[in-house]
């Protein structure tokens, strides 16, 4: 048997097939653009996320012979994106994404409702979904009338998969939809932003079976027998499935995109006024809460791109040796930030210019200041009594071990760093896919991976950067004044 783990990323797909061992066999990946028609816009063809599927499974049927055996499917997606579908399930407009700020003012709105907060465990943050229907409703009110149903990228994919209009709890959590706690759709969320239970799909754990793959699809990608879908998980629960972070004390950070430092818990504990993500878990009866910035690793490469050279050779010139922090302060909020600010209008910049700054200064205050923003995602996960002794870092970014003990010296706690495989979202999504065809328990295949070195704080700066990052903090409310 083998099984399909799909990453349904913002700016490709990736396919992972793994054995019945959960041991990679092979991958595959096919990139996307997404759409800006505006400032602050960000939008995608669900097409393309179909293209690029049907473009993996024959490449990967055609490399891999092991493909013929497939027993289960788990799909991952980005989270928050809005898929409107009409009557017959056809596509009513390009899918919103999670980094669109357009409904801003709509989130504020429903943030203040009475009750939202407390049953949503969350902020109402202009990239959630609910937001992005109020603002459909306003200004596009022709599609929604039309909506039929709202479905996720990840849903939409198990809709293509199965036919079926089915979600699991760890994505819905984000849409400002879901009763968190209960894991079930609230009606008076949905009454909210004036949408109906009917309009949202069937919801399931992401560990148990939402479908079975139908039956043109098995026989276009030459498959026999059954093949079980999962419900899968939004990509950081599957990143976290991916890396073994089920239980409490357990998590990671991920300097992708975005930046993202998840713990996992045993029990629902929201503390929405700190700005930390609380959601369900793709396993029954977890939930984990994250803190999240929108400009980490994609802070580097802005300023790669500004700077004309690779992001790897920006931090290979500051060597593996930890410096105090710099005259150059950076304020990473290229796109506005999450965690702790909740603020989709702040923008970044630098402060500490001089005729001296050299270009590794500004490579040094970049790492600074998206270190000193993961930092408030630490501080306010601290807050829920979240504590993690030891953290795992994925992503782009953790290849720079400048920037990995930069971030173990703020946290104050070791970065474990993983050896070379897989460990993220798609191994997560094949894992969900291989419990919910085999019933395999999930503790007995949901496991860390293996660590090939240990990064500690650097103890001769820590005092440094601490004081540095109360210089950031206080950069940032003069920045606010400013704007």
């Amino acid at each position: 048997m083998t099984f399909l783990g799909i990453d349904l990323g913002t700016s490709g797909l990736r396919a992972l097939l793994v054995d019945e061992d959960g041991a990679p066999i092979g991958s595959t990946e096919q990139l996307y653009n997404a759409a800006h028609p505006q400032q602050g816009w960000s939008e995608q063809d669900p097409a393309d996320w179909v293209m690029a599927l049907d473009a993996a499974i024959s490449e990967m049927r055609d490399t891999y012979p092991a493909f013929s055996r497939l027993r289960g499917i788990g799909v991952a997606g980005h989270m928050h994106g809005a898929t409107l579908l009409d009557n017959s399930g056809d596509v009513l407009r390009p899918c919103i994404l999670w980094n669109d700020q357009r409904s801003h003012a709509e989130a504020a709105k429903l943030d203040k409702i009475k009750g939202v907060r407390d049953l949503s465990g969350n902020i109402v943050f202009p990239g959630f979904t609910a937001p992005k229907l109020k603002w459909i409703s306003r200004n596009e009110p022709e599609i929604f009338n039309a909506t039929a149903k709202v479905l996720l990228p990840a849903a939409y994919l198990n809709y293509y998969l199965t036919g079926e209009y089915v979600a699991d709890m760890s994505d819905s959590a984000g849409t400002s939809w879901l009763d968190v706690g209960k894991r079930e759709w609230s009606d008076y969320l949905l009454d909210a932003s004036n949408m109906r239970r009917d309009q949202m799909p069937r919801l399931v754990e992401g560990s148990d079976a939402a479908g079975v793959l139908r039956k043109e699809l098995a026989q276009d990608w030459g498959l026999g027998g059954t093949v079980i879908v999962a419900g899968g998980a939004g990509d950081n629960a599957a990143a976290a499935c991916g890396i073994g972070a089920l239980d409490e004390g357990q998590g990671f950070v991920s300097l992708g995109t975005s930046g993202v430092l998840l713990a996992a818990r045993d029990g629902y504990q929201p503390a929405p006024e700190t700005a930390v993500h609380t959601f369900c878990h793709a396993m029954p009866g977890r939930w984990y809460q994250m803190g999240v910035m929108l400009s980490a690793a994609d802070s580097l490469n802005w300023f790669a791109r500004m700077s004309g050279q690779k992001p790897s050779e920006l931090t290979a010139d500051l060597g593996d040796v930890l410096h105090a922090p710099g005259e150059v302060r950076f304020l990473p909020y290229l796109s506005g930030e999450r965690t702790p600010h909740n603020d989709a209008e702040i923008r970044g910049g630098f402060t500490g210019l001089s005729a001296g700054t050299t270009r590794e200064d500004l490579t040094r205050a970049v790492l600074e200041g998206v270190a000193y923003g993961l930092r408030d995602s630490y501080d306010a996960l601290a807050a829920t009594d979240a504590r993690l002794e030891k953290i795992i870092a994925i992503g782009g970014g953790s290849a720079s071990r400048y920037w990995v003990q930069l971030i173990s010296t703020l946290f104050g706690v070791p970065l474990q760093l993983p050896a070379s495989g897989e460990f993220g979202a798609a191994l997560g999504a094949a894992r969900l896919g291989m419990i919910a065809s085999t019933g395999v328990s999930p503790e007995g295949i949901v496991t860390p991976p293996e660590i090939y070195d240990e990064v500690h704080p650097g103890g001769a700066q820590s005092a440094a950067f601490e004081e540095g990052y109360q210089g950031f903090r206080e950069a940032y409310a003069g920045l606010k004044q400013i704007q």
